[in-house]
């Protein structure tokens, strides 16, 4: 799948790569959850397959953030205040002790409702909202978004599907 470039592609890219992670995540044994075995997003760092789902929560949460200030008609600060696009690993820091202290499950029933209410987000905006000028940058809103869900969706598919392999858990 090509990069989105209408309200539809970005809603079927999220979608398909959403299901596709959620089939990599299935297959983490539930003893496996919490292990911080795998590559973490800051170099040098290890996270577990809860972490993982910890960082997707934090950035979809960061997108309907972006939306609802911008809806609002406040100034949006890009990634986040007190981060920069070049050091991203502290904000993936930051989103894995955010949702320490919730369960595996109730991590991922979050990540769900999260990207249920981008998805819904995205169904009551108009097509030129999204994609007839640029909001960030040369960026457009849906390819903000796109870029901040679908795409790490695929991301963390791969990530699972290579510390599967590693860890011998296929």
């Amino acid at each position: 799948m090509g990069v989105p470039d209408s309200k539809q592609e970005l809603q079927d890219a999220i979608s398909e790569r959403f299901t596709k992670f959620e089939a990599a995540l299935a297959s983490v044994p539930k003893v496996a959850q919490n292990e911080k075995t795998m590559e973490g997003h800051a170099k040098g760092t290890l996270m577990s397959p809860a972490d993982l789902v910890s960082y997707l929560i934090g950035w979809n949460s960061l997108v309907l953030k972006w939306l609802t200030l911008d809806d609002a008609g406040h100034s949006v600060v890009f990634p986040e205040v007190g981060y920069k696009w070049n050091a991203l690993g502290a904000l993936a820091q930051k989103f894995y002790a955010d949702y320490e202290d919730l369960s595996f499950d109730d991590k991922h029933a979050r990540l769900l409702a999260v990207k249920q209410q981008i998805t819904k987000d995205i169904s009551q905006r108009p097509e030129n909202e999204l994609y007839g000028a640029p909001w960030h940058g040369k960026w457009t809103k849906g390819r903000m978004i796109q870029l901040n869900t679908s795409s790490p969706y695929e991301n963390a598919r791969g990530r699972l599907r290579k510390w599967t392999k590693s860890s011998k858990l296929s």
